[in-house]
């Protein structure tokens, strides 16, 4: 394995568990979705470079449909109700 393919496959590794943890920590729902969102993708593209893009796939559609679920989740929660805007 190439040295640069080993430090990107660190600095992926490094970023995914620190999304995670700011997504465990963060009190603000929206960021901490994003921030798992994140994690996410780091996860799928760790899949991809080491050599497994069926488990990067599935990692992609899954993550991306959980945080789909869970943006609906934190709007409903929050009270992201429709209102008429007078013109």
């Amino acid at each position: 394995m190439p040295e640069y393919q080993i430090l990107v496959i660190s600095a992926l590794s490094f970023a995914m568990i620190a999304a995670a943890l700011i997504a465990i920590a963060h009190t603000n729902i929206i960021r901490s979705i994003v921030a798992f969102a994140v994690s996410s993708i780091c996860l799928a593209s760790l899949f991809f470079l080491l050599s497994s893009p069926f488990a990067g796939a599935l990692e992609l559609t899954i993550g991306a449909g959980l945080v789909t679920v869970l943006f609906l989740v934190a709007l409903i929660l929050s009270g992201g109700e429709e209102t008429e805007v007078s013109s």
